[in-house]
């Protein structure tokens, strides 16, 4: 009997963050290592990145930034509760601890999640083929619901549904590494509904991915 062929997914995230980063994912990327690549389009080297998609023709999605660097929206010209005093996003756990707080107004969020498909439209001349979330920020409470239907608005229909079961008890991870795999498990569960609801597949069902008979798997944390 034939064994089923797997459809597979290797996404490379921070592409735009910087040259020597970028260098190596293109290398992968031509080794066959890489299948696509997620686009902070707030990087430093965003534009060197969507030239390096361009000249490859690499699979380029958009990973939605809300907690690191600066805003490219609205709230790049004055007060936001997605900034702290000095101007930037509130980091990786400050913005959970904001979101959970209810201290975040998720108007502002779909305004910058808005700004970021219409930069990356800039700087790559189409949409992206998927949307994930950097330090898996597209699936906390609140921010789900207006991350779903800020793609279902833009027609994007793939995300990353970060399900990496059995991390959170891994004894050989550090206890905040483990409490955080397993807060952002809980998160992407409940996060399946709005999804869901808004019409978003997970990446590894895309149709741009090529069908093998060996397993990648889907992977991406940052």
């Amino acid at each position: 009997m034939a064994r089923p062929r797997v459809r597979l997914v290797v996404t490379a995230d921070d592409f735009g963050y910087c040259p020597r980063r970028d260098e190596g994912i293109v290398e992968a990327f031509l080794a066959g290592a890489v299948t696509s690549v997620s686009l902070l389009v707030n990087g430093a080297a965003a534009e060197s990145a969507a030239e390096l998609a361009r000249r490859h023709r690499i699979p380029t999605g958009l990973h939605a930034n809300l907690s690191e660097g600066l805003p490219v929206g609205p709230a790049r010209h004055g007060v936001s509760s997605l900034l702290g005093p000095e101007g930037f996003f509130l980091g990786k756990m400050g913005f959970r601890k904001a979101v959970a707080a209810g201290d975040v107004v998720l108007t502002q969020v779909r305004e910058e999640l808005e700004a970021q498909l219409s930069r990356f439209r800039e700087l790559l001349g189409r949409d992206p083929t998927h949307v994930d979330g950097h330090q898996h920020v597209h699936v906390l409470p609140g921010v789900c619901q207006v991350f779903a239907e800020a793609l279902q608005t833009c027609g994007v229909s793939f995300t990353r549904l970060p399900l990496e079961r059995g991390v959170g008890g891994c004894a050989w991870l550090e206890a905040p590494a483990r409490s955080f795999a397993s807060a952002v498990e809980r998160d992407a569960r409940a996060a399946m509904g709005p999804f869901a609801h808004h019409g978003l597949r997970r990446a590894d069902d895309a149709p741009w991915l090529p069908e093998c008979a060996s397993c990648w798997g889907l992977r991406g944390g940052s």
